[in-house]
This record gives C-alpha cells, structure tokens and sequence, in this order.
C-alpha cells in the first residue's frame, strides 16, 4: 500500500481518542488493582463516587449522566450494590415511577476505606506528572468535553 492509497485521515497518533484512551489506561493501570482489592469494577467505582459526593440522594437518570454509564449497566451495578448493602433505594413519594438512591452506611464506609490508597494513587501520579500539570489537564478536558456537547447540541 502506498500512500496514495490511504485514507485521507490525521495520523494514528494523533487520534483524539486514542491518546485519550492511552492516558486512561495509564491512569486506570495502577486504580485497578486497588480496586480489585475491594472487589469493585471501575464502574462500580464511577458510582460509588458519584453517590458519595452527591449532596442528596438521587435518581437513576442523575447517576446515568454523573457516571456516563449506560442504564442496563448502571441497573446492574445498583443490583450488586443492594445485594452488599452498599446502597438504600427507596421510591421517590412524588413519582412512583422513580429510584431514589443512596449509599447506606456500608457504602460510605467502603469509600472512606478506598479513598486512602486512591489518594495516594493520585499523589504518585500528580509527583510524576506535576500537580499543576495535572490541574490544567483536568480543566482542559473538562473544557473539551463542554465544547464538545455544545456542538453535539447544535448540530440538527
């Protein structure tokens, strides 16, 4: 194959979503395995952490966009959750229709347990990368994402 038999796209490194991928997977190399510890999936993880720092408990389309996970996911996750007693869920009294959930006591607990070591996790690579590095980095995507969504939301 030659290089005019190519397809007129950016170069593989430069890939968008490969780089992006590439960095979550260094990231996520070294969260794995304490959460593996825990016997908890990174999804599980997503959620957990998206309860635990929701001011009030919250309903299942809350935690689908807090977590970007997609719902027979999330309903999984929340099943293996009230089998460990990770979560309450109650029915919302004004939409009979609607979860409200929260973590229980252990869920909290269990958060209070990884968050040490996760910490630590983020404090290696913030030594590694540099913490302002990482604060402008965190900003940046966040800014890509918003930019992103706004196109998504314009485009008929």
């Amino acid at each position: 194959m030659t290089d005019h038999d190519r397809a007129p796209i950016r170069a593989f490194e430069s890939s968008l979503p490969m780089a992006l991928l590439t960095a979550r997977e260094a990231a996520m190399g070294h969260f794995r395995p304490l959460l593996a510890e825990h016997d908890l999936t990174e999804q599980q993880w997503r959620v957990l952490r998206a309860l635990d720092a929701a001011p009030n408990a919250v309903d299942v389309k809350a935690l689908i966009e807090a977590t970007t996970l997609l719902a027979p996911s999330l309903t999984r996750i929340l099943a293996n959750f009230e089998e460990r007693d990770l979560i309450d869920r109650t029915v919302d009294p004004a939409d009979q229709r609607r979860s409200i959930i929260r973590l229980s006591k252990l869920g909290h607990a269990l958060v209070a347990k990884v968050a040490p070591n996760s910490e630590a996790i983020y404090a290696m690579i913030e030594t590694q990368f540099g913490a302002a590095r990482l604060d402008a980095l965190m900003t940046e995507l966040r800014d890509l994402a918003a930019a992103i969504h706004q196109t998504d939301e314009a485009t008929p």
